[in-house]
């Protein structure tokens, strides 16, 4: 049996300021065996790691006077945003920025961090893992998604492109690198696969509820729900995608009292049409967890993380997201320690 994979989720999110060096760095450290770079658009066309492509709440450009008239309001996956956006900045100017911790009132020990780091490129997030890669003699693996590609198309920019550009001067865009390339969106993957030459693995993410915007944006009246039946699952398949990234509550749901419920049929159904299945994301505040797990009435307070991981590698997923890569490499040990004992 293949052992599942600990994804560390924008690097080691629950104690480094995301999409920061340190923060995937942190992350490898710990066991992840694969980091995650959210990836979107500069003024100039550049890759860079940034959850969303609004930067006002990552960074330190609402304190920064000389970019206040940026600040402006676009319409994004259908949405009005209002903030400073990546794609209305030169790489040079979003290197003079600093990070900070996204929240700050659920992780305040994170603010620590605050205005020590800048916001890599994904060249830079490459070099890091080949780095790390050398120096541990274990493959650090890269598991990067492409942020709102139907809106970046619109304005002229090109991710997809840059993307399989910097995987293929990286030596990683083959099936066999430790990569995969993700998306909440269902058309640019499978133009990343048809048309742009990507070679390394697809994993087409679901949410819960909704559609994915490029086929909104198509008119195409397909939601997320539809996409993941048995059928669309094996059709997922056959347009050469490799793996589900479902929201954790598609793979076991929630009771009506918020305690964790029954195991769907999507880990099984999903291994049936031959893709491996990595749901999110898994994080260790009570806020974060099934009512059951939780310890105490502070949300922000630490509940029983790693009884909810083991429950859910025992569904038999291949990989999960996580926010603490430390939970969840001890989930996995003891998650295989038990499979191990024999029955009492």
């Amino acid at each position: 049996m293949t052992r599942s994979l600990v994804i560390g989720h924008r690097g080691a999110a629950g104690y480094r300021p995301e999409h920061t060096l340190a923060s995937y760095e942190l992350a490898a450290r710990m066991g992840a065996d694969f980091i995650e770079p959210d990836l979107v658009c500069t003024k100039d066309g550049v890759l860079v790691a940034r959850h969303e492509n609004e930067i006002g709440g990552t960074t330190d450009v609402p304190d920064r006077a000389e970019f206040a008239t940026r600040r402006t309001t676009k319409v994004v996956d259908g949405l009005p945003v209002t903030g400073w956006f990546t794609e209305d900045f030169t790489l040079a100017e979003l290197k003079t920025l600093r990070a900070k911790e996204r929240l700050p009132l659920v992780r305040p020990e994170n603010t620590v961090y605050d205005g020590f780091f800048d916001v890599p490129t994904f060249d830079e997030v490459l070099a890091l893992r080949g780095r790390l890669t050398r120096e541990w003699g274990r493959t650090i693996g890269i598991y990067p998604e492409t942020k709102h590609p139907t809106y970046f198309r619109s304005i002229g920019l090109a991710p997809e492109t840059e993307l399989v550009r910097s995987l293929t001067r990286a030596g990683l865009n083959s099936a066999q690198a430790p990569v995969f390339v993700q998306s909440f969106e269902l058309s640019n993957l499978v133009r990343l696969n048809a048309e742009l030459g990507l070679r390394a693995r697809s994993v087409f993410l679901t949410a819960a509820d909704g559609a994915p915007y490029d086929l909104v944006a198509a008119g195409d009246p397909r939601t997320y729900r539809d996409l993941i039946t048995a059928e669309g699952l094996k059709q997922l398949r056959r347009k050469g995608i490799d793996g589900l990234g479902p929201d954790k509550t598609q793979v076991i749901g929630h009771r009506a009292d918020g305690s964790l419920g029954e195991v769907t049929s999507l880990v099984r159904d999903a291994h049936e049409a031959g893709l491996v299945v990595h749901p999110y994301t898994f994080r260790a505040e009570n806020q974060f967890l099934p009512a059951d797990l939780r310890v105490g009435t502070d949300p922000n307070a630490s509940g029983r993380a790693i009884d909810e991981q083991i429950a859910f590698l025992r569904t038999g997923i291949d990989g999960l997201f996580t926010d603490q890569a430390d939970i969840g490499v001890l989930a996995r040990s003891l998650s295989i320690e038990r499979g191990r004992r024999p029955a009492a």
